[in-house]
């Protein structure tokens, strides 16, 4: 039987907060918020036209702007609401419902490898816990020789940044290079917060 993520078990608990998510992000775009500083990154690792796979894509904010850029974006999300949201307000993309633990989009039709792979929105977070290691090496496998996956995510979220080195190995990953900010600040031991690219 599948153990719920995170996310599931707090929406058990507060059934109103994928709506409010949803609403929370449109209402930040129609103020003008900067919103894509994670897809702008992601960008910059890739030529034009590369296939990227947005791992608890949510209401498909990164992997939207991405698509915008002229990449080939799916994105995956277990929160059907989430992925309603991202169906809608960012048609450019390709969206499915699944947990990332179980993560098999060849099963879905979709056989093609990825060039990236990108976990934003503090996503690893909110996977069950103990599947850490699993998730991502399901996103690994979906990725093209050479292909990467850049995943951040903020302390005190229960799960340690020292976490994602073992987990990282145990999916046949290498952490290959850490920042503190989707902006590139430097990683130290004051971050509170992690960028990491995976190889």
């Amino acid at each position: 039987m599948r153990q719920p993520t995170r996310w599931e078990q707090i929406g058990q608990q507060n059934p109103d907060r994928s709506a409010w998510y949803v609403e929370r992000f449109r209402s930040m775009a129609a103020e003008g918020a900067d919103l894509a500083g994670e897809a702008r990154l992601v960008d910059a690792m890739l030529p034009r036209g590369s296939r990227v796979l947005d791992a608890g894509c949510g209401p498909g904010r990164v992997g939207g702007e991405l698509a915008r850029r002229g990449h080939a974006v799916v994105g995956v999300d277990v929160d059907p609401l989430l992925v309603e949201a991202a169906r809608a307000d960012h048609p450019e993309g390709e969206w499915h419902v699944g947990d990332l633990a179980e993560l098999d989009l060849p099963a879905a039709g979709v056989a093609e490898p990825f060039d990236v792979a990108v976990m934003a929105g503090n996503v690893l977070t909110f996977v069950a816990p103990g599947t850490e290691a699993e998730v991502l090496r399901r996103i690994r496998a979906h990725l093209a020789p050479g292909g990467r996956l850049v995943v951040g995510f903020g302390a005190g979220r229960g799960y340690a940044f020292e976490a994602l080195d073992a987990d990282a190995a145990a999916a046949g990953f290498a952490v290959q290079q850490r920042f503190a900010t989707w902006d590139l600040r430097p990683f130290g031991p004051e971050a509170d917060f992690l960028v990491a690219v995976l190889g």
